[in-house]
Parts: structure tokens; C-alpha cells; sequence
């Protein structure tokens, strides 16, 4: 028995639907709670353009429990686990366990098989629904919840450089020369970073080369004089497919997006650090869920009466919340340069791996 990992059909099945009803269970719950002060926030904000309603507010909503599933599916998977196993601790089913020789490894190994069940689904749902809603939403909050330009492509909060100077655009649609931006700002700057002069244009589209800004606006920053000069041609440097790359949002791509854009911006030498540590991120966020009963298996071991299963169970979430800090720290590391991106992205992985396995061990085997 020392030898199967799933000793028993019946307690696999029995382990596995207890832990992926409180996993569920723990989610909605979350869910509900963040959307709802999500939404006491954001609602004023959303019913402030005209004709905005409830409409628009379940569409936010929307858009918006997606990223809070994907966001907090982990903790969900840390919390159910400490859930299932303080309750089997105080109900003397471990010890059931144990006396029939199941090893704490046999023990956990329904639980670990239903965790990498939902990273499967985690990843799959990330890929399909996760990053479209974040893209939606971000050109959403661009034009403030107000009506979306119908293009494809449209994409929120540009910031273009060339040279010294600044090209900003709350949001971007189409492509190669059709490409068009919207509620544009140009701040003309000297080698030392000063502006000198702002242009503001409600539109510029692609004059190459350049981009021509209609109706603007120039502030002259040394004089404070405002005029309107009819159309200016600004950042000739700046050609389409530029501003396709560095117009890009890596939560909006998916995993094989992202890879062929990282390939795209090594191509012309561009730093990708940041968009690496995320692709390497898309497979180790999800995997994440699979250290939980490890981490929370602390819990389940150790006599119920013995006055420890509280401070047992207090252990394991410190341990889970520790690693979503970790991860969190490295992967911020890993987008300034500070770790290798496969490392910032893999190494809480494994670290955290470890630890729990010499728990476990030291503890029960």
C-alpha cells in the first residue's frame, strides 16, 4: 500500500469532492465580497456618462469576475485546503487514514491531484476569458465607460517616446498607417527632460511620416501663451510598427501572443525582461494552486485534542500567504532587471515546493 499513491478509488473520490466543493465554495464567496465593494467604488464613476445604467454596470461586472476568479483562485485553493483538512483532523478521519497505513504523501494525494485539475483549468481559463476581459476593460476605462470605438485593435493609455519627447494617446485603434489616436498630448522637451511646449489634439492619424495632429492646441511653456495653430505634423520618428510594439499590453495577450511579441521586440533589440518574467508567469501562476495542500498540510496531522490544530492551521496560511509574497516580490524583481526573468517566475515556485515537502516530512514520515 506504502507504494500506490492512490491506495483507495473510494478515498480519492470521497477527498477530492470535499476539497472541490469548499474550493468553490470559498470562491464565490470571495468573489461576491470584492465585487461588491468593487462596485461600490466604481459605479458612480460608470453611470457618469450619459446613458450609462444598470446595463453598464452588469456589464463591468462582467468584465470584472473574470480577473477577480483568476486573481484569487490560489488563495481559494489555500483556503479550502485548510478547511478539508482541519475538518477531517477534528473528525479523526486522518487518523482513520493513518491506521489503515496510508502514508501523509497518500493522504494529501487526492488533494494535489484536484489542485493540478484546476491549474489545468486555470491556465485554459486565463488564456480564453482573463486576457480578453482585461483588454475590453482597459479600452473601457479609456474613453471613461463611455462608448467604444468599434474598431479592432483598440488599445488604452499610450506612452510613445521619441527622442526627448512624449507621445501620449488615451487610446489607439487600428493598425500599420490606419492606425488613429485619440485625446493625443505631444510635450516638446530639451536634452535635459524641460518641456518646452505641449500640443493637445483630440485626433492624430498617421501622416508619413509623422503624425497629424487635428485641431490642436499649443501651450508655449516659456511665454504661457495658448494658441491654435491648425494642423501640426509631430514625431516623425515614431512609424506604425513602432507604435504597435510599444503599444503593447501583455495582460491582454495570450501565452502564444505574448511569446511571438517577446520574439518581435528581441528582434529589434528592445529590453524584455518584463514582458518574459510575465510569459514565464502565465504557467507558474496557475501551478501555484498545487503547492497549496502542500503548504496547508500542516493542518491536517496532529491530535485534534492536543490544543495545536488552531496553531496548526494558523501555520499553513501564514506559509501560503508567504508564498503569494514571495512570488509577488520576485516577479517585480524579475520586470526591473533584478532576477532572470525564468528565475523571478520559478524560483517562489520551487523554493516554496521545497519547504513544504520538508514539512511535511520532518512532521509525519
Amino acid at each position: 500500500m506504502q507504494l500506490d499513491f492512490f491506495p483507495s478509488r473510494t478515498l480519492t473520490i470521497y477527498l477530492a469532492k470535499l476539497f472541490i466543493v469548499r474550493i468553490f465554495a470559498v470562491l464565490v464567496m470571495l468573489v461576491l465580497v470584492l465585487m461588491a465593494l468593487d462596485l461600490l467604488g466604481s459605479t458612480g464613476e460608470i453611470l457618469a456618462p450619459e446613458g450609462n445604467g444598470q446595463a453598464e454596470i452588469l456589464r463591468y461586472a462582467g468584465l470584472r469576475i473574470p480577473q477577480l476568479i483568476a486573481r484569487f483562485l490560489p488563495y481559494s485553493v489555500l483556503l479550502a485546503t485548510l478547511i478539508t483538512l482541519v475538518t477531517l483532523n477534528q473528525n479523526s478521519e486522518v487518523v482513520a487514514m493513518k491506521a489503515a497505513g496510508l502514508s501523509a504523501h497518500q493522504v494529501l494525494a487526492p488533494l494535489l491531484l484536484t489542485a493540478a485539475v484546476i491549474a489545468v483549468f486555470s491556465f485554459a481559463f486565463n488564456e480564453r476569458v482573463v486576457t480578453r476581459a482585461n483588454a475590453a476593460l482597459k479600452a473601457w476605462e479609456a474613453v471613461e465607460y463611455g462608448p467604444v470605438p468599434q474598431e479592432t485593435g483598440v488599445r488604452a493609455n499610450l506612452y510613445l517616446t521619441d527622442g526627448q519627447n512624449i507621445l501620449s494617446a488615451e487610446t489607439l485603434t487600428g493598425s500599420g498607417s490606419d492606425i488613429v489616436l485619440t485625446n493625443v498630448t505631444w510635450d516638446a522637451r530639451t536634452p535635459g527632460g524641460i518641456v518646452t511646449e505641449q500640443l493637445r489634439s483630440p485626433r492624430a492619424t498617421y501622416a508619413a511620416p509623422g503624425w497629424r495632429l487635428e485641431n490642436p492646441r499649443r501651450f508655449d511653456v516659456g511665454n504661457a501663451e495658448i494658441a491654435e495653430p491648425g494642423e501640426v505634423v509631430v514625431a516623425e520618428a515614431l512609424t506604425p510598427d513602432r507604435i504597435d510594439l510599444q503599444s503593447v499590453d501583455p495582460d491582454g495577450q495570450s501565452f502564444l501572443e505574448l511569446r511571438d511579441t517577446i520574439d518581435a521586440y528581441e528582434a529589434i533589440g528592445r529590453r524584455t525582461s518584463e514582458m518574459r518574467a510575465n510569459w514565464w508567469h502565465r504557467l507558474s501562476g496557475p501551478l501555484s494552486a498545487v503547492l497549496m495542500p502542500l503548504l496547508g498540510s500542516i493542518a491536517a496531522f496532529g491530535l485534534a485534542r492536543s490544543g495545536q490544530l488552531f496553531v496548526r492551521a494558523i501555520i499553513g496560511m501564514a506559509l501560503g500567504f508567504a508564498y503569494f509574497v514571495v512570488d509577488n516580490a520576485a516577479l517585480a524583481m524579475g520586470s526591473f532587471g533584478g532576477y532572470p526573468p525564468f528565475l523571478a517566475a520559478w524560483a517562489p515556485f520551487l523554493l516554496f515546493a521545497l519547504l513544504g515537502e520538508t514539512v511535511l516530512i520532518r512532521t509525519e514520515e
